[in-house]
């Protein structure tokens, strides 16, 4: 992009520089974000923490925590993000032999100005590092992947499904 002042984008003012976008006029309006990813591990890892023979306790649960807690600090993480009131926040950890390893959902849900497709990524991405914290003494050749947006629902923009 040669000027960045004669764009369209939301997130870039005038002279060029980021800015926050502007909310204040829009109406609240219900919203939802779900989001997916998984981890890859060995069989080994995965039938560890599958029964619960970990080193750091409760990898599941701590996980789960995790993703809900992040998604409720995603606009301390993101710059450019606005903090959301938000309704609920569901991360679930789906085992998965085929991998072996963990699919991980997100669901976030508000009524407001703008989306929660960032906080629902914020969820999965934390709950996977948060699982690989938590069995890295077992495995440190797990892998974090296709950590991407399924869908999202309400405002200006519209209806995504991926």
């Amino acid at each position: 992009m040669s000027n960045p002042s004669q764009s369209n984008l939301s997130h870039i003012n005038s002279q060029g520089e980021a800015q926050m976008v502007d909310v204040s006029q829009k109406t609240p309006t219900h919203r939802q974000a779900i989001a997916a990813g998984q981890i890859r591990m060995s069989q080994a890892t995965f039938a560890a923490i599958q029964v619960g023979n970990t080193p750091k306790g409760d990898v599941l649960g701590t996980a789960k925590l995790a993703g809900i807690m992040a998604a409720k600090q995603t606009a301390n993480l993101i710059p450019l993000c606005h903090p959301l009131p938000l309704q609920k926040i569901e991360v679930n950890l789906i085992p998965d032999e085929n991998l072996p390893g963990y699919q991980i959902r997100a669901t976030v849900i508000t009524k407001a100005e703008t989306g929660v497709e960032m906080e629902a990524l914020t969820a999965v991405s934390v709950a996977a590092l948060t699982l690989y914290d938590m069995a890295k003494a077992l495995e440190k050749s797990m892998q974090i992947e296709n950590i991407r947006l399924l869908s999202k629902t309400g405002g200006k923009s519209g209806d995504y499904f991926a």
